[in-house]
């Protein structure tokens, strides 16, 4: 995968994906390591841990490149109707699990605007229509955010191993 320095001149698409995976490389990167118990470990009052934090991602990716691309609703794509619900982790959401789910979400995102431009225009979202490129800016905003929570989290979660 090229880097920001390396696509500094590159068209703004090329530009933008490569920024997304950055961010989308770093999120996940935050359970390396982990066991499932620290994975899950929750240290702030929301719903928010490490695992939750992914999970959530999973429901980023395809909101934004299922739902807004094909139109169909949250419903019919088996997604939870609030993003908080979407921190809540199942018994069986391991980090392999939501790993896998992280990496296909992302991979379905990316055959999505396969041949589309930043100006290329997306009807399916409950906003209206939206060009690619306000797509791809919220997604860099939510997996900075996201990424700087996880940060915090994973810092204090290796803080306190013995």
């Amino acid at each position: 995968m090229p880097s920001s320095q390396d696509v500094l001149h590159a068209p703004l698409r090329d530009q933008l994906e490569v920024f997304v995976d950055e961010h989308r490389a770093g999120l996940v990167a935050c359970l390396d390591g982990l066991s499932e118990e620290e994975a899950r470990r929750s240290l702030v009052p929301s719903r928010t841990t490490l695992l939750g934090l992914v999970k959530h991602a999973v429901f980023v990716e395809r909101v934004w490149f299922e739902e807004a691309f094909t139109g169909r609703s949250r419903a019919e794509l088996g997604l939870p109707e609030h993003p908080d619900d979407s921190f809540v982790l199942a018994p069986e959401d391991t980090i392999a699990s939501v790993r896998a789910a992280y990496d296909e979400a992302c991979a379905a995102s990316r055959r999505a605007a396969a041949g589309l431009g930043p100006d290329d225009v997306v009807s399916g979202n409950r906003r209206g229509p939206l060009p690619l490129r306000w797509i791809y800016l919220h997604l860099l905003r939510e997996l900075a955010q996201h990424g700087g929570h996880a940060d915090i989290l994973r810092e204090q979660v290796l803080a306190s191993r013995p």
